[in-house]
């Protein structure tokens, strides 16, 4: 098997599973209770919290955990709102954002909150412009994503934290796709809230963190025992927040070198595919996008139909969000860049990892280009074009 879906979900790196090991057996302890055991599993949460604060440049005391990106977008956003409710109610926040927050806000404004949802251009990236003329004395929150999990564009986040502070708003980032792949600094950021989670950076599932700077008082959505300085309540998962803590250690350390040679070989790619294979489309910003991520559209072709080619060929890949891909509406992200269903419908994501290689891409490129070629024989939408 080719992994090419790293953006779905990444293998857990073996450093990480050893340090986890531990805290299923003999160090089995619950982080809440005073005892020895119960001291060594709170020990080592500390221990990895230190070490998720410092990939993206926080103190650990601004740093809790939860159970992934979904939980992190929901305790930030819906946290934010309740608290400030009297203040305001209005939310603006991108047209290409993961479900995550995109629902959230949906939900929102069945509950008496306006929300703007800013457009973008055909490279995907949201004008600055644009939000500040959206912003009015109502708004209390933008929440706008650092890098889009299916194409793969990196936003303008400090320049918008930039704007938030100026404005005195709180912003929050959904930086779940790029914290490992690119550079994150919350402070150069001017972010005061940030999501994380581990499954896409080589750590384990149903883990993740959220940065809140200090300062920042939100509206507990959870509640129960005070866990998480309150915000987020529940018997902590000591063996997830130690693998998260090593994936961003293992990240942070690596960052430069991987970041290096995954833009190589993804350029690779995207050279590769849109020379040999007529008609193919890059998706996206050319170059303001994440290091790993490669999106195109071929035209008529379905998506779907060519993700099990590849599979068949052994190439795991997907036509975008793993979130949502058993949905038969075309991508809201797509549409956002001003395509139609049936360009929509025709795209694929390829998402590398630091375990492909440039050989593994050339065999990808061949793959891509064959079934292309098979699905489009096939297709009475491709027939038309060349009529």
């Amino acid at each position: 098997m080719i992994y090419m879906d790293h953006s779905a979900t990444s293998p857990v790196d073996p450093e990480v599973l050893e340090a986890m090991e531990p805290y299923f057996t003999d160090s089995f302890g619950n982080a809440s209770t005073l005892y020895s055991l119960g001291r060594e599993a709170r020990t080592a949460m500390e221990s990895a919290r230190k070490q998720v604060a410092s990939i993206i440049g926080a103190t650990p005391d601004e740093i809790i955990f939860t159970s992934g990106g979904t939980e992190s977008d929901n305790i930030a956003i819906k946290g934010t709102v309740f608290k400030l409710k009297k203040k305001g109610n209005h939310i603006i926040t991108s047209a290409i954002e993961h479900p995550a927050v995109d629902e959230t806000c949906k939900y929102l404004e069945k509950n008496g909150f306006q929300v703007t949802y800013l457009p973008v251009g055909e490279d995907g990236i949201v004008s600055v412009s644009d939000l500040k003329d959206a912003i009015t004395d109502k708004t209390v929150l933008i929440t706008v994503m650092h890098a889009n999990n299916e194409i793969g564009t990196i936003q303008p986040i400090k320049e918008i934290g930039e704007v938030a502070a100026e404005k005195n708003i709180y912003f929050h980032t959904d930086a779940v796709q790029s914290v490992g792949k690119i550079p994150v600094d919350v402070k150069e950021l001017k972010v005061d809230m940030l999501s994380i989670s581990a499954h896409k950076l080589y750590g384990p599932k149903g883990i993740g963190a959220l940065y809140i700077r200090k300062g920042i008082r939100l509206e507990p959505i959870i509640h129960g025992g005070g866990h998480e300085r309150g915000i987020r309540p529940g018997t902590e998962n000591v063996a997830g927040a130690v693998g998260l803590g090593k994936a961003c250690e293992i990240a942070e350390r690596y960052l430069e070198k991987n970041s290096r040679s995954l833009t190589s070989i993804r350029d690779r790619l995207i050279n590769g595919v849109l020379s040999e294979i007529e008609e193919s489309h890059l998706n996206g910003h050319p170059t303001i996008r994440l290091p790993n991520n490669a999106h195109f559209r071929f035209t008529g072709i379905e998506g779907e139909s060519l993700v099990l080619h590849l599979d068949f060929k052994g190439i795991a890949a997907s036509t975008g969000s793993a979130c949502s891909s058993k949905k038969l509406e075309p991508s809201h992200v797509l549409m956002a860049l001003g395509m139609d269903e049936v360009q929509a419908h025709g795209s694929l994501r390829l998402t590398l990892g630091k375990e492909n290689t440039a050989e593994e891409v050339d065999y990808v490129i061949e793959s891509v280009k064959g079934a292309v070629g098979t699905l489009r024989s096939l297709s009475p939408l491709w027939c038309q074009t060349e009529e």
